[in-house]
């Protein structure tokens, strides 16, 4: 193995150590409707509120983001652990029965709200950057939807676990 791959294999590794909320990452419009399982997703300022979402330059997707110029990134809950497989493309749904069960509304850009997540980020995408493997989203937000209950879902070791939070006696 060379030193270059296996320094590449390593910083997998070292970044598998970094637990990440899980998102579903939806867009719909003049280039059709998709989604992805992301957990490269960061703020970048909330002023304008702004999030960064990396995705592989390889996915199919990326032609469809850029043309619809518009995405939602959907926070899942711990309960949606298997929305997050179904978009990982592990289950084998295809994309159009994603989209058919009766779990999504549309924010007021018109793109994908999952229903019962912690919460819902719509925006227009201001800049696509390519760096190394991935292009980089940065993406101005339009409208932000809140849940007032629920845990979270986080990818850490290459697993998908949950993140209870416990009640604290005051």
């Amino acid at each position: 193995m060379s030193l270059e791959n296996e320094h590449r294999l390593r910083f997998r590794d070292a970044m598998s150590s970094l637990s990440a909320a899980v998102n579903i990452v939806t867009t719909d419009g003049p280039a059709g409707r998709c989604g992805i399982t992301a957990t490269a997703v960061c703020s970048v300022t909330d002023t304008p509120p702004s999030l960064m979402v990396c995705i592989n330059s390889n996915s199919a997707m990326n032609p469809v983001f850029q043309e619809n110029g518009k995405l939602c990134v959907n926070v899942l809950s711990h309960e949606q652990e298997l929305m997050a497989r179904h978009f990982a493309g592990m289950t084998g749904t295809s994309m159009e029965e994603r989209f058919s069960w009766d779990i999504w509304t549309k924010g007021i850009l018109g793109q994908p709200m999952l229903r019962g997540t912690l919460a819902s980020l719509e925006g227009e995408i201001e800049q696509v950057q390519t760096i190394g493997t991935h292009l980089v989203y940065l993406v101005q937000i339009k409208q932000i939807t809140l849940s007032e209950a629920g845990h979270g879902l986080i990818y850490f070791k290459r697993h998908f676990h949950p993140v209870m939070l416990e009640a604290v006696a005051v």
